[in-house]
């Protein structure tokens, strides 16, 4: 990312559109919220266009982070590695990850209406779409991009459900359960 305050701006920014939506994503609200001087923010990211892909870029260094410790890297080629490895994911995504995940939703849904916003998160949905495909072309899968794209809707679909209210956060068991299920129902 580059420097120190970088970081510190960009995590603030993920906390406020997190915790505040993207209403409450300022330079002045990141400033006070990081304890920083007035106009710190502003020198390191100057619009808030910029702003807004410095926080991206920061979720994404995140979250690979976050993949490469649990693996993701390493395609496993049996179902139920697959699943456990794609269960401690979301359970992760919705668990210790909840605030990034809660901010990525916050920028996806301002990336439809920023173009400048909306290629940079494309690119940055490669992230999740090369390794479903991966795996799912390990596992087997007659159309490995077919059911990667699947995969990401399905894992999306989840993390949508947990983090909208509209149902309970789902345990680590209940994750494996399902997801070994739709795995199952790509493979047939």
């Amino acid at each position: 990312m580059g420097t120190t305050r970088a970081e510190l701006v960009a995590e603030t920014a993920i906390a406020l559109l997190a915790e505040r939506g993207m209403r409450g994503l300022t330079h002045r609200a990141v400033d006070a919220a990081a304890g920083l001087p007035p106009g710190a923010a502003s020198n390191v990211a100057r619009t808030r266009a910029a702003l807004l892909e410095l926080a991206l870029a920061r979720l994404n260094e995140l979250e690979e982070r976050q993949f490469a410790a649990l693996g993701i890297a390493s395609v496993p080629d049996r179902p139920e590695l697959a699943t456990d490895l794609l269960a401690r994911l979301l359970h992760a995504q919705l668990t210790q990850g909840r605030r990034r995940t809660l901010a990525r939703y916050e920028l996806a849904l301002e990336a439809t209406r920023r173009p400048e916003l909306r290629s940079l998160y494309d690119a940055s949905g490669r992230h999740f779409r090369e390794p479903a495909v991966a795996l799912m072309a390990a596992l087997g899968s007659a159309d490995p991009q077919g059911d990667g794209r699947r995969l990401v809707a399905y894992a999306e679909g989840v993390m949508f459900y947990a983090l909208a209210g509209a149902g309970e956060d789902p345990t680590l068991d209940e994750l494996r359960r399902d997801v070994a299920a739709f795995l199952a129902g790509l493979l047939r």
